[in-house]
């Protein structure tokens, strides 16, 4: 480094020890590993029906015919194994760990499909469960996968950071519901997506509305939609909007999100097809 230094290596030729420059932390897949596309789908807050909506994504591009897969990321929250009915532990070979595949062939990795019993709960510090969830890219031999959706934790904490800078995420889908505090919810997402230099492809309204099965009015249950003034204000496209359906809750609770057969999972297929 000479006396005449500025510290600014963006405009220097130079090369020498103190040089500092952008760090690439994305960890590499395990070697036998081979996954195309990463979507990460996240929400502001719980309760929003983030863990149902990457399931029906993935259930969705399967449907296609793609070969799909689910990260279960949200370590404290695991429910990606009950809406696939999922209750074999995953196991592992000489090479690494394998996914538990569903009954369609989706490969899931959740921390349930590793602990002893599924309603143990997972007392750990922030980095370490950030560390699992690194191990689950980086130990678990995910094999010729064409979308993996990675089910977050809510908010914008150490495993959401730890997913962003570690995977290679394409892009990020927020799932919301008909709130007044989404609008806060979404600019964090953006934020957040815009710090970490990562396309958010747009929004996917959950419990949007419900329809009576009898005379099939609409009532909106949590209030009116805010997703035109979102879509507006952030330039973010709207990919679905979900009804809130009593049919679609119970498959989850039986283990049988497979079995859903929604006209509006080939509309979220056709939409994640033309982005990436």
């Amino acid at each position: 480094m000479s006396q005449d230094c500025s510290h600014d290596c963006s405009s220097c030729g130079e090369s020498c020890s103190e040089r500092r420059g952008p760090v690439d932390m994305q960890e590499k897949p395990h070697e036998m590993s081979s996954i195309k596309h990463v979507i990460a789908v996240v929400s502001g807050k719980g309760g929003v029906g983030k863990s149902l909506v990457t399931s029906l994504m993935a259930v969705a591009m399967q449907k296609k015919g793609y070969r799909t897969a689910i990260l279960d990321a949200d370590i404290t929250g695991p429910s990606i194994p009950t809406a696939f009915g999922l209750h074999t532990k995953a196991k592992a070979n000489a090479f690494g760990l394998l996914p538990v595949p569903t009954r369609t062939g989706i490969d899931v990795m959740s921390l349930n499909l590793l602990i002893g019993e599924e309603t143990d709960p997972v007392v750990w510090r922030g980095p370490i469960i950030a560390g699992a969830v690194k191990q689950f890219w980086t130990d678990v031999i995910w094999n010729d996968i064409d979308y993996m959706f990675v089910d977050m934790p809510p908010g914008t904490g150490d495993v959401p950071l730890t997913v962003f800078q570690s995977l290679p995420v394409e892009g990020i889908i927020v799932v919301i519901s008909p709130q007044d505090l989404v609008s806060m919810i979404v600019e964090k997402a953006v934020r957040m997506a815009d710090m970490m230099n990562i396309p958010i492809i747009g929004l996917v309204e959950n419990m949007a509305w419900y329809e009576c099965p009898c005379c099939h009015e609409k009532s909106y249950i949590f209030g009116k939609s805010h997703s035109e003034e979102l879509v507006k204000n952030f330039a973010i496209p709207m990919l679905v909007q979900l009804p809130l359906n009593p049919a679609v809750a119970e498959l989850v609770d039986e283990g049988r999100i497979e079995d859903c057969e929604e006209p509006y999972l080939l509309e979220i297929a056709q939409r994640i097809e033309a982005l990436l």
